[in-house]
């Protein structure tokens, strides 16, 4: 027995050495400690035998070492099965005179007492210190070198030190089918257990004191408040909800903040430390011309988005804004876009200048003297950029008339081509020619015919 009782104990350090947390969270649980045998077996007839003096020690058989290891799981609904071993030393029993109730002692030698018993629980207040339990089960009980069968019940209690720690009282009764202590049978008795219980088995990945079935962020170690998740900014909404997890925020804003208290959340505000309003992301719009400041050229000056925000200019103060002006740097009227009108007296003059410009005989080439009189034209129209104007060739009557058409298109075409090449845009020039159709004098006399070669200028109105 020496032996045997060193490797119980043995086995029982092994278990021990991972134990941690019984219940639904920590299914597993594994007890030792040491038991007692009640060393007054009854006759079988009169149950009262086992418990009347339930509590007289003096009657009790205890080995003075780790005598007992149970290991057990929770199965659900209070309910959790078990394994007990268990080893004793039985020196004293007291038993009763059939027939009478007089319990008489029985000194005997040192018999071995070893149980191996199933057990089923009932808890009760399981989520407290305080933990109460009945008990039914079954077995063998070894007395020397005889053993019987026994159908088992009886109460405990559990006083959990921590969540996983706790001391464990339990009293079994034994009951065998046997009649009296007997070589070939073991009697009826009660044994009384006591000794430390520790729970294990629940997982807890993250180590944050919340096991995995009921942790919402099994791998991240969170709070018990979050259900185990994490909150790394401290505002009180758990990473997994918040969108600025690493800077405190508001609930309304998902856990974001809003430095500037405009009611938009600093990830969505263009102007997070200047307060403004949501149609402008945030950003102020001081003129409140609806382009925010930092896209405002012109900040405190109401403008017009077109010119970024500021005021379009009048730069000839002609009423006539620049971006409707059609010359920006010169007075003109509204009517005609900004430009100055082209009057009946500049026509005249441009005429003027139209009747000296002198052609090499039968050509579209200028003789030299006529470069001056362009250089005049061309003056008078870029003072009027707005203005369009038509070209109109004419010659005598010498020479045919297909010669003259085509003499009268290529002189108007030349002056616009040069009026062109010195800077006036094309799309304000028409030349056409007429030939000897339109005569202003007689070809019967040269200063006829000399009036009748001309070009003149005229003003297409729209």
């Amino acid at each position: 027995m020496k032996h045997l009782n060193k490797l119980f104990v043995a086995a029982l350090m092994a278990l021990s050495l991972n134990a941690h947390a019984q219940d639904e969270d920590n299914p597993w649980a594994i007890g030792f400690g040491v038991n007692a045998v009640s060393t007054r077996f009854g006759s079988g007839s009169d149950l009262q035998n086992n418990f009347d003096k339930y509590f007289k020690t003096e009657e009790w058989n205890v080995l003075p070492s780790v005598s007992y290891i149970t290991v057990s799981r929770h199965i659900g609904n209070n309910f959790s099965f078990g394994l007990t071993g268990s080893v004793n030393k039985i020196d004293k029993v007291i038993t009763r005179i059939p027939g009478t109730n007089t319990h008489v002692p029985n000194s005997v030698d040192d018999l071995t007492y070893y149980g191996v018993d199933g057990i089923i629980k009932y808890g009760f207040l399981t989520k407290s210190w305080f933990n109460p339990y009945v008990h039914v089960g079954g077995g063998y009980t070894w007395l020397d070198n005889r053993g019987n069968g026994t159908v088992n019940g009886g109460i405990g209690v559990n006083f959990w030190f921590t969540e996983n720690v706790g001391l464990t009282l339990q009293s079994t009764y034994k009951h065998t089918f046997e009649d009296q202590f007997g070589e070939a049978n073991v009697p009826r008795h009660i044994q009384h257990f006591a000794g430390l219980t520790f729970k294990f088995g629940g997982k807890d990945t993250d180590k944050d004191g919340i096991y995995d079935k009921d942790d919402a962020c099994p791998e991240v170690a969170g709070l018990a408040q979050f259900q185990g998740c994490p909150d790394t900014d401290g505002d009180g909404i758990p990473d997994k909800d918040d969108a600025c997890p690493e800077v405190a925020g508001l609930a309304q804003f998902q856990g974001c903040p809003d430095t500037d208290g405009d009611g938009i959340a600093d990830k969505d505000d263009a102007c997070p430390e200047v307060a403004g309003p949501a149609n402008l992301q945030g950003c102020p719009d001081t003129d409140g011309d609806g382009i925010a400041d930092k896209n405002d050229k012109c900040p405190d000056v109401a403008g017009p988005k077109e010119n970024g925000g500021c005021p379009w200019p009048d730069t000839d103060g002609d009423g006539v804004l620049d971006k409707d002006d059609l010359c920006p740097d010169v007075k003109g009227t509204a009517a005609n876009r900004g430009c100055p009108e082209v009057t009946e007296e500049v026509v005249k003059k441009l005429n003027e200048y139209a009747k000296t410009i002198l052609f090499n005989s039968g050509k579209a080439t200028f003789k030299d003297e006529t470069f001056p009189v362009l250089q005049n034209m061309n003056t008078i129209l870029k003072e009027y950029p707005n203005s369009r104007f038509i070209l109109e060739g004419h010659t005598d009557s010498d020479g045919s008339n297909a010669l003259n058409q085509t003499l009268s298109e290529n002189r108007a075409a030349a002056i616009k081509t040069w009026l062109v090449e010195n800077g006036i845009a094309a799309d304000r020039l028409k030349s056409v020619g007429f030939g000897e159709t339109m005569p202003i004098a007689s070809n019967k006399t040269a200063k006829g015919k000399a009036q009748n070669r001309r070009v003149e200028v005229k003003l297409i109105k729209e």
